[in-house]
């Protein structure tokens, strides 16, 4: 692929990256089962940067990250950061029987 192809609008980057992925027999919603998560999350990469969305869709379509999306990439291959100190995922984000998390609505729980 020819990278010099890649349009710098973002908005123009969006539908040549949803067209790619669809030459390539996937789609956005295929990405985000494999990824098991929700299509909104893809499709705010539109918008923000979400480095492990920007790997995922570059990875489908056979590029580097930065080739895509040279403004949110550093050119050591690592996320350009606003806050550098914010890991990309938070542990405590996942609600899934976290500690943190109470589960007043499980029937274990309640004793019942």
């Amino acid at each position: 692929m020819n990278k010099a192809e890649i349009p710098s609008d973002p908005t123009q980057r969006w539908e040549w990256i949803k067209y790619q992925l669809r030459a390539r027999g996937t789609s956005l919603a295929k990405l985000s089962r494999e990824l098991d998560v929700s299509g909104q999350a893809l499709k705010n990469t539109k918008r923000i940067a979400y480095p492990r969305m920007e790997r995922a869709i570059a990875k489908a379509l056979g590029l580097m990250p930065i080739d895509i999306w040279p403004e949110r990439w550093n050119t050591d291959g690592k996320p350009h950061r606003i806050c550098p100190n914010r890991a990309e995922r938070r542990a405590a984000s996942n609600q899934d029987h976290n500690s943190l998390y109470v589960l007043r609505h499980c029937k274990a729980v309640a004793g019942v």
